[in-house]
């Protein structure tokens, strides 16, 4: 390995934290939740932070926290399994619509994004989703067993909009994406997780370990560092609830490339080949590694596995590049890269400091939605992706540079 490119943190009381932040702004917040995290009995070596690591709740955004017979739940978070997947395409740029808005169009269409009520979501063009494909049933089919099981164990969970948002975007900071590579190819690119049921999951694991941690008086510096330890009541059901969450987030991203992939061929006659080169990665989860020695839960809190030669994803914001990244193995980060930017402000400051008028300049270029219902997703809300793809050249190196020219929001 190459000299290391990371800075580290000290933590009286606590492992260190290895920050691969040169030249990326972190807010003190953010290194004030580093550092409660650190102080926690139950963390294994240090701390890995990514450069797009910023505020989140009880942990960082951004972080890589190894754990010993021990999971945060709330460091997991409630978007159990969200992540990325691409897919590269036959098609060159020029094979694209003149009217990219046709296109737009179609794929938003296609895929159900932003509130997508009980009754199988449809997007912001009421009556555009048609029946879903049979592959929403066959992917449910591998799902449903393990569910009905953890509903018996934990009933809440069986009354979430769970097959029923199985094959949509959602909202926020989610997005179906069109892009060009260096040399004019086309991919497509998505982003999502485990929607309503891995929030319910996320939410009500969270709370019970919050209960456990109140029951043997742990003095914690975060109350959303609480922990579920092996051998305690709930462990078992949430190691088995969190799997089970991952494997709906990737499945979900599936129906929906499948059905974007669909979409594209009625509206582009040319015939082309969709999955040239595919990569499906999470972002947020947790799972049983070996690093250092042991074997030791990892939680990558807006992170990816970058296993060397493994494939991984890195989007930038809605008007910046993103890149299909291979990873290096670096020992020190845990075998981890950055999940994408990260934001630079809250979603309320964004609003609150730009203008329509900013989101229409900043997204020259990209057909794509131009209103005040998504300024919280302005570029500048964001960090500067190629300060963060410098801060992590010891992570990944770079295999494809991606920059879209359709961006579907949620």
């Amino acid at each position: 390995m190459s000299e290391q490119n990371y800075q580290l943190l000290e933590v009286a009381g606590g492992v260190p934290v290895k920050m691969w932040t040169k030249g990326v702004p972190v807010e003190a917040e953010a290194r004030q939740q580093l550092a409660n995290a650190a102080r926690l009995p139950i963390v294994f070596k240090h701390i890995a932070a990514m450069p797009d690591v910023h505020l989140g709740i009880g942990a960082t955004i951004g972080s890589v926290i190894p754990t010993v017979k021990a999971i945060i739940p709330a460091a997991v978070g409630v978007d159990i399994g969200c992540g990325m997947m691409a897919a590269k395409t036959t098609l060159r740029a020029e094979d694209l619509p003149d009217s990219l808005a046709t296109l737009r169009s179609a794929i938003e269409k296609a895929v159900p994004h932003g509130s997508v009520p009980k009754s199988r979501g449809r997007g912001r063009d009421p009556g555009a989703w048609e029946n879903p494909p049979d592959l929403v049933d066959q992917k449910w089919a591998t799902l449903a067993d393990e569910f009905d099981a953890l509903c018996e164990l934990h009933p809440r969970l069986e009354k979430t909009n769970n097959r029923k948002h199985l094959g949509t975007l959602g909202s926020g900071n989610h997005f179906v994406e069109v892009c060009l590579d260096e040399v004019g190819f086309v991919w497509f690119m998505l982003h999502s997780g485990s929607r309503g049921v891995g929030n319910a999951i996320g939410n009500h694991f969270i709370e019970l370990a919050r209960k456990d941690a109140e029951l043997h008086q742990r003095n914690l510096p975060d109350r959303d560092l609480a922990y579920l330890e092996e051998g305690a009541r709930y462990f078992g059901d949430y190691v088995r609830a969190v799997s089970w969450a991952q494997k709906f987030a990737m499945s979900n991203r599936e129906v929906m490339m499948a059905n974007l992939i669909a979409t594209v061929r009625q509206v582009i006659a040319k015939p082309f080949e969709s999955h040239v080169e595919a990569v499906n990665c999470h972002h947020n989860y947790v799972q049983k590694e070996h690093h250092f020695g042991e074997d030791v839960f990892v939680t990558r809190k807006g992170a990816v596995s970058a296993r060397r030669g493994e494939m991984g994803i890195i989007p930038g914001s809605m008007g910046a590049r993103s890149y299909i990244v291979r990873g290096l193995g670096n020992p020190e980060s845990f075998e981890s890269c950055s999940h994408g930017a990260g934001r630079v402000m809250s979603r309320t400051k964004a609003k609150k400091l730009y203008s329509v008028a900013d989101q229409i300049k900043a997204t020259e270029g990209v057909e794509c939605r131009k209103d005040e219902g998504v300024i919280d997703e302005i570029p500048m809300a964001y960090k500067d992706i190629d300060a963060v793809m410098a801060a992590q050249k010891d992570l990944v190196e770079v295999v494809h540079t991606l920059k879209q020219v359709i961006c579907v929001k949620g």
